[in-house]
């Protein structure tokens, strides 16, 4: 018996041509049945396209913008559909993350497309290899008669493909799993004017779990600490309270493993683990419950149950709870009745800050200039300056090369500003006087109202942070002032950033204005 293609599948019309291909010939009859028996026409490269096109089009309803990009657009391609449809991947990294991580997305828009599961294969050909030649039927050689040589030569576009391949792995969100991270922790968190206060309320909760914020709830965009904090107030908790039980799990994990236990109809076990084993309860991506109804009925119960029972909830989310679409207003009431803390876009000091940290971390020197060349190219995520300095890190080891400015700006692929302007201490003061809605003429003044301090103080302290302006220069800008109240200016704002949330916001804000 022969497996012919199932093409009949993926043609949803009765018309002989559908989306370009012909589909009225060839035609075999067999137990009185018709078959479409696959031809040199189906196997034309414009049908190739057609179904590649469909493929794609259903791989995209279930990948995150991301994953599609790079590794379904223009990374994955079909190459032929006999007996079972082979696949190209663009490079070894595309196929290995096809293979392992992204299998069952293909699995199921194959299903989807062609209206039954089907073999599938994923190849990658390394451009410029032989083909592999049979051996040839003689007789064995001897032990002295055999030879082999081992090519050690990297081509430079393999280095720089595995280079790419070390910065795409860290990027792919897809690829974070459900599991406490031992080298995220507070003390290799660094801590800036955009997230301190979600820092404090985490480091409350692992210090005092179920009682200064039985509910914690911290949202932002992705990239920028969520992941790092839960695994820091885990392995904070774990130290101090070690027989405590930490379950960590993402809304989508949480939602399959309910709706296992509906399928087993052992919901009962699924209710008794959250309600009654768990003393802290984290939800990482809570956002992804949104239109699922059933899912959300047993968190409400479960949330009840373990906030009345004084156990620590902690959930993160792109979006505030009144943000998030097709939830329901009870659970979005709940998931607001603790702290709910968010996370902006690190400022240029922070930004450094990470940078340094990573390069530490893996034994790579960068100068001032290179730092702060990559901390102004890459302002929206944390997990791209990251990225940054494995890529540079890769490109180190491999090239076995120091690094430079141009360097950088090509593996970076950074783009030289000619519009780019240098700040000086009249652009802040400006800034902060906008945001602030204050006269610039009441910075310079003698004026020490409480607002016009403020915002003094505020342009003071990025003049020395963003510009490295002495304290003469500051004072003498600001109405002539002594450089020993500049300092006091600066060191009061400084003090008061470790725990006033607020003064955080306000310095954030102007510094974006910038």
């Amino acid at each position: 018996m022969t497996h012919e293609f199932p093409i009949e599948h993926f043609f949803k019309s009765n018309n002989p041509k559908v989306n370009g291909i012909n589909t009225s010939q060839n035609t075999v009859k067999s137990d009185n049945k018709e078959t479409l028996k696959p031809s040199p026409t189906t196997s034309g490269s414009n049908d190739l396209t057609s179904l590649e096109n469909a493929l794609k089009g259903a791989l995209k309803t279930t990948l995150n913008d991301y994953q599609y990009t790079t590794y379904i657009a223009d990374g994955l391609s079909l190459k032929s559909f006999e007996q079972k449809l082979i696949f190209h991947a663009k490079t070894n990294f595309i196929m290995d993350t096809l293979r392992n991580s992204l299998n069952d997305h293909i699995k199921f828009a194959i299903y989807e497309v062609l209206g039954k599961d089907y073999p599938f294969e994923i190849t990658c050909e390394v451009k410029g290899s032989p083909n592999p030649t049979p051996p040839a039927l003689n007789r064995p050689k001897s032990a002295k008669e055999m030879k082999f040589s081992l090519d050690l030569n990297t081509t430079h576009e393999d280095k720089n493909s595995e280079i790419e391949s070390n910065y795409l792995k860290h990027m792919d969100s897809s690829t974070k799993s459900n599991t406490i991270s031992a080298n995220k922790n507070f003390k290799n968190f660094i801590v800036g004017a955009s997230n301190n206060m979600a820092y404090n309320a985490a480091l409350a909760v692992a210090e005092s779990p179920g009682r200064k914020y039985p509910s914690l709830y911290i949202h932002s965009s992705s990239g920028l600490g969520k992941t790092h904090l839960l695994s820091a107030v885990a392995n904070g908790i774990r130290e101090k309270y070690p027989h405590l039980r930490i379950c960590y799990i993402s809304a989508r994990e949480f939602m399959k493993e309910m709706i296992y236990h509906m399928r087993e109809n052992t919901i009962g076990d699924f209710q008794k683990k959250y309600s009654e084993k768990i003393d802290v309860l984290m939800i990482d991506d809570i956002h992804e419950l949104g239109g699922k109804t059933g899912t959300q009925n047993e968190l409400f119960h479960v949330f009840n149950e373990l906030y009345n029972r004084e156990k620590q909830l902690i959930f993160t989310s792109d979006k505030t709870p009144q943000e998030i679409s097709g939830i329901e207003e009870r659970i979005k009431t709940r998931l607001s009745w603790g702290l709910v803390v968010d996370i902006q876009k690190p400022d240029l000091e922070t930004r450094i800050a990470i940078l340094q940290e990573n390069a530490k971390q893996l034994d790579l020197y960068l100068t001032d200039d290179i730092l702060t060349l990559i901390a102004s190219s890459i302002k929206t995520s944390i997990r791209e300056l990251e990225g940054s300095i494995i890529a540079l890190s890769a490109y180190t080891d491999l090239m076995k090369s120091d690094i430079d400015a141009e360097t950088v700006k090509k593996i970076l692929k950074i783009q030289d500003s000619d519009h780019a302007t240098k700040l000086n201490i009249e652009d802040i003061a400006k800034a902060s006087a906008q945001y602030f809605k204050i006269p610039l003429a009441d910075l310079k003044s003698k004026s020490r109202s409480k607002d016009i301090a403020k915002a003094r103080h505020i342009a003071m302290y990025l003049s020395r942070k963003l510009i490295h302006a002495t304290q003469q220069e500051i004072g003498h800008f600001f109405g002539g002032r002594d450089h020993s109240t500049v300092i006091s200016g600066v060191r009061k704002v400084e003090e008061q950033l470790k725990t006033d949330s607020i003064l955080s916001r306000d310095i954030f804000e102007v510094e974006n204005r910038l």
